[in-house]
């Protein structure tokens, strides 16, 4: 293969390097040039070619120049010239250039030649500073944030990873990371999230970006960590060969996150038995002078059907007392169910892609976000005709049921499935939930929709029947789907807007 190289001529091997090269001759005169340095000086090859060396010297360093030179040919070797001390040459259009340059003496015939290699001293400084400038930042950032920095060679299987990315992954110090010890340590229930993120990362089609939070088991400690990941893939020839990315320890942000979402919870329940309380007071309050009335109506009958001086008049009179008292309280419990309900029902437009999208982000932000969510959704879905909070209310509380129905379980890689289907025949679009948990009892299963009916220590038995009424306002239907074999899948329609 060396062979092959022997034919370049020294021109060509000149004009292969990227600094700006002039050979000279003992008088000073220039007799090659490379295309770098033309470039540089902006001649072409036939106007540097015989110019003197100090034609190209501004013309206050000359002076400084001929006195390098003279001491460089006392005794010439390869060096650079100035000592770090810099000189200024001139350019075709007269700019001013403060350059390096480097000196190597060349002997051909028994005559002495100079190469001389010239790189601008500004450009090379001002990338030294701002190169140490950015690192010192990035440091600073890195310890601000306690953040650690990994990269992952995928063609080696290896991972290159700082000082805070081993205290974080409990690695020893000199111990090798690969790919297969990075996701050993991912929590069994997180790998899921890793995963779909990775995937999306590694889509030579997207944009490389990774973003994911799960927890990690240090392995020097055991202990459980909340770590969140940001990252870049780097792609060759359409194939991932490296993700290089920053991970933060967000363990105490979760923690208060969660204790948050807890006194939340707490407060939703309490504001919900509280209304539940109240409701059923309201009802008791409209419904108990009509049942007394009733009821004493009742009693006058009964005696007066017992005595021997039987009056039918007076019988029927009560009778008719009661069918009165009965439909005044149907009447009275008909105007509090308006009240409590009053307000229009404002529908639109709706995309239930998004719909469900949103949903999701909502029940991830209350915390409950340990699942893996699969999404069959309909690319030409035509818009539905409903309310979005109520559609938006009714898929939350179908996911939080999920979520918990699996915590419950010890599900150790809960998913929950969200499928859209189109209903042709009924004009209808159809959205499925579908969890993989241990399902609902068939014995409980004609109860699940019944007000204040709950499996829940904590529950007061009224999401899934405020959630079908919702639905039912909206034109739809909500109920459990009694042929899935595995988990628990509730189904529920809404009409086109067309």
């Amino acid at each position: 293969m060396i062979d092959s190289f022997t034919g370049l001529s020294f021109q060509t091997l000149l004009n292969a390097v990227s600094d700006a090269i002039l050979l000279i001759d003992d008088s000073d005169r220039i007799v090659l040039t490379n295309v770098a340095a033309q470039q540089l000086f902006g001649y072409v090859d036939h106007e540097l070619c015989g110019l003197a060396i100090e034609e190209l010297i501004s013309p206050h360093y000359r002076d400084l120049y001929q006195y390098y030179r003279e001491v460089y040919l006392g005794k010439p070797w390869e060096r650079d010239i100035g000592n770090d001390r810099t000189l200024v040459v001139l350019t075709h259009d007269k700019q001013e250039l403060k350059v390096n340059i480097g000196l190597n003496p060349l002997t051909a015939h028994d005559q002495l030649y100079i190469l001389i290699t010239l790189n601008i001293s500004d450009r090379r400084r001002q990338a030294e500073v701002a190169l140490k400038v950015s690192e010192e930042r990035l440091w600073l950032a890195k310890q601000a944030a306690a953040l650690g920095v990994l990269d992952i060679d995928f063609e080696n299987n290896v991972i290159h990873i700082d000082k805070r990315m081993r205290e974080l992954w409990g690695c020893a110090t000199g111990e090798i990371m690969t790919y297969d010890k990075f996701i050993r340590a991912i929590h069994p229930k997180d790998y899921a999230t890793h995963q779909a993120a990775f995937e999306k990362a590694m889509d030579p089609a997207g944009d490389g970006h990774y973003l994911a939070e799960f927890r990690v088991i240090n392995a020097a400690d055991g202990f459980e960590r909340w770590i969140t990941i940001t990252g870049q893939v780097h792609f060759e020839i359409r194939r991932a060969n490296r993700l290089v990315g920053m991970a933060r320890d967000i363990t105490k942000r979760k923690t208060l996150e969660k204790e948050l979402q807890m006194q939340r919870a707490e407060s939703e329940v309490l504001f919900k038995q509280q209304v539940a309380i109240h409701t059923a007071s309201a009802i008791a309050h409209e419904l108990n002078q009509p049942l007394t009335a009733i009821s004493a109506y009742s009693e006058v009958t009964l005696r007066a059907m017992e005595s021997e001086a039987f009056n039918i008049d007076e019988v029927r009179q009560m009778l008719e007392n009661c069918v009165k008292q009965s439909q005044h309280a149907g009447c009275r419990l008909h105007e509090l169910v308006a009240f409590l309900q009053k307000g229009e029902l404002v529908t639109e437009k709706l995309s239930l892609n998004e719909v469900v999208t949103d949903a999701l982000k909502i029940a991830h932000s209350e915390g409950y976000n340990d699942f893996h969510h699969v999404l069959h959704l309909e690319s030409n879905l035509p818009a539905v005709l409903a309310n979005r909070l109520h559609i938006q209310k009714t898929l939350v509380n179908l996911l939080i049921n999920a979520v918990e129905s699996m915590r419950a379980a010890n599900i150790s890689s809960p998913a929950i499935t969200i499928a859209i289907s189109i209903l042709n025949e009924k004009n209808l679009a159809m959205v499925s939930v579908l969890n993989i948990g241990p399902g609902i009892d068939q014995e409980i299963v004609r109860y699940i929709f019944d007000p204040f009916f709950t499996t829940k220590p904590t529950g007061i038995g009224m999401g899934l029947s405020i959630s079908r009424a919702l639905i039912e306002a909206n034109g739809g239907q909500l109920w459990l789907d009694p042929d899935t074999k595995e988990g628990a899948k509730f189904n529920f329609t809404l009409p086109f807007a067309s």
